[in-house]
């Protein structure tokens, strides 16, 4: 039994150890798992399309082993990230490890800040922008949130999620991943889920899988309903998923005639994007 413990102790630190190898140490309260696999953060940088605009906002570089990439498509970049050794690294020795790939035409600027309270307007003096990362899985859905509030300057989005999130996003109605995500971010976005990342391509590795996804602003984006309305049915329906509409919006005080719709007879799970729109708007008339 003594021998095994010592084994086992020995195992421990040597994961330790290898964990604290790389340029800057992983922190567990900042969600963060750094890509190690030099292909599949190509493969990353490449899903970004880049139509119709020159500046990127990469969240939570890490190492730069995506940024690197980015920085070939000679593209003025914003890295950014909230942990202070990650900055330093990227300020002082990732420019040195990679000085070629600083010489196109682009920018490379790196930024110490919480994208989730950052003013995104002003980055690039309203010039449109691409989102891009290995997002920090416990902060991944209010990035998508806040890219959807600011989409007049964002036209595509890409990037690692966990891969349920992933698949959440990208999910269609009669789905059970399907929900309040799901139809806010497509009501904007043509979604695509994209490939699987398996955990040892990370240190350290997390429990779980992860997917990458790409969105594409649509060309009309801005919904024929009242968003703000639009937003509380869906969030109001998938509150309650189980029940029908007409149980889970009772809070609207509807009409019993706009009731007898036989929308209100299924799941909001059942709806389409479309099918949110055009209740939004039949609930919109019924309440003037």
């Amino acid at each position: 039994m003594g021998t095994k413990r010592k084994k086992n102790k020995n195992n421990k630190y040597a994961s330790k150890k290898h964990h604290d190898k790389g340029p800057v140490k992983a922190k567990k309260h900042l969600g963060q798992h750094f890509l190690k696999d030099e292909a599949i953060a190509k493969q990353i940088a490449d899903t970004l399309l880049q139509k119709g605009y020159d500046n990127v906002i990469e969240i939570g570089p890490g190492t730069g082993v995506l940024t690197k990439y980015l920085l070939a498509r000679e593209i003025n970049l914003v890295a950014m990230d909230l942990d202070t050794e990650s900055i330093k690294y990227l300020n002082e020795t990732f420019p040195l490890e990679h000085f070629t790939l600083l010489q196109g035409k682009g920018s490379f600027k790196v930024i110490e800040a919480d994208f989730l309270n950052y003013d995104l307007n002003a980055l690039f003096n309203n010039q449109p922008f691409g989102i891009t990362g290995n997002f920090p899985y416990n902060i991944s859905t209010q990035i998508v949130f806040k890219m959807l509030e600011h989409r007049d300057l964002v036209p595509e989005f890409s990037g690692m999620f966990q891969k349920e999130v992933a698949e959440r996003i990208c999910a269609q109605e009669g789905s059970k991943t399907y929900g309040i995500l799901s139809v806010i971010a497509q009501a904007f976005y043509d979604n695509e889920y994209l490939f699987t990342v398996p955990p040892e391509v990370f240190d350290p590795p997390p429990k779980v899988q992860s997917g990458v996804l790409r969105m594409v602003r649509k060309t009309n984006y801005h919904l024929p309903c009242d968003e703000q309305l639009f937003k509380r049915v869906v969030k109001t329906a998938f509150n309650q998923r189980r029940k029908t509409l007409r149980n889970s919006l009772k809070t609207f005080t509807l009409s019993d005639i706009l009731k007898e719709d036989t929308i209100f007879d299924q799941r909001p799970e059942q709806l389409s994007v479309e099918d949110f729109i055009a209740l939004t708007k039949k609930i919109a008339d019924d309440t003037l």
